[in-house]
């Protein structure tokens, strides 16, 4: 069952209240997207460029991982909710990752609410499949542009010219979120789903916002295409606790590919007009934005450079971050 939700509706200049949650803690399940960028950017060459459509371009299975986070929400009245973000690129090693974490035994009781797919790349989206081995009828919830070759690979679509297949049919209901608006999903959690076209002719990607109680609120994102000012800007303008910035989790899509460019050097300085008081970038975000990060004194939540990350200056795979 497919259903499209529309967003809570929100007068102009007033901020809508989403609630309050004790606590939010994230786990980077993978934050490893692949593994040889060069090769990754040459079979993206190869297939058309970065305009061409992913559900045609043959990537490299050996060279895929993934991006995939278990968000744990605790309430007011001590409760606990699990979301899982993402699912990954490459099942097997996304499998991997789910048996080192723990989020396949969550998978296999119950214990995770649903799965939140930020949005439509291979690298948050193919590894479905590990997913559905564990939990076929979970809840999923997905922007509202996703395309229809996304919708097909939930289905247990196969794709010849990637050559790629999901084996395991979705059997559970999927939601998408349309743009708009704020979707309230738990309460203190939030959704926003952003429209506009990115990277290998996919479009729209949602990312969320947990406001937790006396601290302020936290921008959860896979991969922030929208822009991360663009994102913090968003909860502040719609948000009643928009204006309180507390933290930061996800890839920020800054210089993944290659060096740093000054414009994106800005937007690394811009980040300090929020006070955030904990950031955990990891994933797209370019290592020298990370390091940038470091210089100007941001609070950053280091890693342990295990499990297949590199190095200990981003929060890496099996790490975890309490806000």
């Amino acid at each position: 069952m497919i259903e499209a939700r529309q967003p809570l509706v929100h007068a102009t200049g007033s901020p809508l209240a989403i609630g309050a949650c004790r606590a939010v803690t994230v786990t980077s399940v993978s934050e490893v997207g692949w593994w040889d960028t060069p090769r990754m950017m040459e079979e993206m060459k190869a297939g058309g460029g970065p305009a061409a459509c992913q559900w045609s371009i043959r990537f490299d299975p050996e060279n895929a991982a993934g991006s995939c986070s278990l968000i744990e929400v605790e309430g007011l009245d001590g409760t606990t909710r699990r979301i899982l973000l993402d699912a990954g690129w490459n099942p097997e090693y996304m499998a991997e990752r789910f048996r080192a974490t723990g989020v396949d035994r969550l998978l296999v009781d119950g214990g995770i609410d649903f799965l939140y797919l930020s949005h439509e790349h291979l690298d948050h989206f193919w590894g479905i499949e590990a997913v559905l081995r564990l939990a076929p009828e979970i809840p999923i919830l997905v922007p509202g542009t996703l395309r229809e070759e996304g919708l097909a690979w939930l289905r247990g679509g196969a794709f010849p010219a990637a050559g790629i297949a999901n084996r395991v049919p979705h059997r559970g209901p999927v939601v998408r979120m349309l743009p708009g608006g704020v979707h309230r999903l738990l309460e203190g959690v939030a959704s926003v789903t952003f429209d506009l076209p990115i990277l290998l002719d996919i479009r729209g990607e949602q990312s969320l916002y947990a406001n937790v109680a006396e601290k302020g609120l936290v921008c959860i994102t896979g991969c922030c295409h929208q822009g991360v000012l663009n994102l913090v800007d968003y909860a502040a303008t719609h948000l009643e606790s928009g204006a309180r910035a507390y933290g930061l989790y996800g890839g920020l899509h800054i210089a993944p590919f290659a060096a740093m460019t000054e414009e994106q050097a800005d937007t690394v300085r811009a980040l300090g007009r929020y006070g955030f008081r904990k950031i955990a970038a990891n994933h797209c975000t370019g290592a020298e934005a990370v390091a940038l990060m470091r210089e100007l004194g941001y609070p950053v939540v280091g890693g342990s450079g295990r499990g297949g990350s590199t190095g200990t200056a981003h929060l890496g795979n099996g790490d975890s971050v309490r806000f």
